[in-house]
Parts: C-alpha cells; sequence; structure tokens
C-alpha cells in the first residue's frame, strides 16, 4: 500500500510541474501525510527565492491585479527611465517570472 501511495505523490509532483505550479508540500503529521498545493507559484517563498528588486516585487503584485503590464506602466509607477524599466522587466522575463507578449515597441506588454 506505502509503494501506491509513493507513485501517487510522485504525480502529483509531476503535474504540478506541467502546469507551471510550485511542487506541493509533502509533509507527515500526527501519523497521517498531509498534502499541501498551492494554486499560484508566485506565492511569497518563490518571488523571495528570485532575488528580485522592490520594485519588481511590486510589479509583480500590480500584474497580479491588472493582468499585465507595459514598460511605460512601469516607468509611471516607479519614475523610472525606459531604459531602467526595460532593464527590469527583461530580468524578470530571464528568470521565468513573466512572459512577453511578443511584440516590440508601442503596444508590447508582459504577462504573469
Amino acid at each position: 500500500m506505502i509503494e501506491a501511495w509513493g507513485r501517487g505523490t510522485l504525480k502529483i509532483i509531476d503535474e504540478c510541474k506541467k502546469a507551471y505550479l510550485p511542487e506541493p508540500v509533502i509533509e507527515e503529521i500526527t501519523g497521517g501525510i498531509c498534502v499541501t498545493l498551492h494554486k499560484n507559484r508566485m506565492n511569497e517563498n518563490f518571488i523571495k527565492s528570485l532575488d528580485l528588486t522592490e520594485r519588481q516585487i511590486k510589479a509583480i503584485e500590480f500584474l497580479k491585479e491588472k493582468g499585465r503590464i507595459a514598460n511605460k506602466d512601469y516607468q509611471n509607477l516607479f519614475g523610472v527611465s525606459r531604459k531602467t524599466a526595460t532593464n527590469d522587466l527583461i530580468d524578470l522575463v530571464e528568470k521565468g517570472v513573466i512572459k512577453s507578449s511578443g511584440s516590440k515597441g508601442a503596444g508590447s506588454f508582459f504577462l504573469l
């Protein structure tokens, strides 16, 4: 029976990875097993592990609320230059936190 549980937990972990979700937390608690699933990989622990600037963390919060962010939005939110906004947003893309809309220039934006 324990062997079947072991395979089941591996399946849960694989499905979370396929859905781009954080791995579940699997704990033994008072003789039982507790599996905690996170619906969003953008949880506090994940964000802290990325070594982001305060601006980038606030941009993630903006994205959670608004759904998308443009370079101009970033500039206006934080009072930074276009170049700084671009560098910060590209860093978030490279770290796998956000995705680019694919277009360049005016009309381009980023998504979680």
